[in-house]
């Protein structure tokens, strides 16, 4: 299989400064914008421990949404290539980060909640977690576990 390579670019403007810079830690905002050619821009800032905005989206946040959003695609393609007929589908993904002498993160808890069509296959459904998981490109590139608590049921009749 030939191998692609894509090249991402994002640019992040802090715009946090009060008028005296990084004079002291507490002298500064930790806002950011994250930007890139013609999307919508998306404010961000630290984790409110740490001095963020909570109103703003942290890096941490991200890379959960991040996860989630990446597992979400690949299951969603799968489902059509497989013929499961999804109606909906709600993530309530959780991470879990450590401070320590180095802070990281220790997993990710997906929680999705799929309805599909009334008489699709519920145990194909649910299998084609495992392959949506081994396919996804961020879990892959993360040195912890991304583990999958999925919830399927048929769609309700309208």
């Amino acid at each position: 299989m030939a191998h692609r390579e894509h090249h991402y670019q994002v640019k992040i403007e802090w715009t946090g400064n009060k008028g005296r810079g990084t004079e002291s830690y507490k002298a500064y905002s930790r806002d950011y914008d994250i930007s890139e050619g013609k999307k919508q821009s998306i404010a961000g800032s630290s984790d409110p421990a740490f001095l963020g905005d909570a109103t703003r989206w942290n890096p941490e946040d991200l890379l959960v949404a991040s996860a989630s959003a990446c597992h979400q695609l690949w299951y969603l393609h799968l489902c059509a290539e497989a013929g499961i007929g999804v109606d909906s589908y709600i993530d309530k993904a959780e991470g879990v980060m450590t401070e320590g002498e180095k802070g990281c993160f220790t997993s990710i808890t997906l929680k999705p909640d799929i309805a599909i069509r009334a008489g699709d296959d519920i145990q194909l459904a649910k299998e084609l977690h495992h392959r949506a998981h081994e396919l996804c490109f961020i879990a892959n590139s993360l040195n912890f576990p991304v583990l999958c608590e999925p919830v399927i049921r048929y769609c309700s009749a309208s």
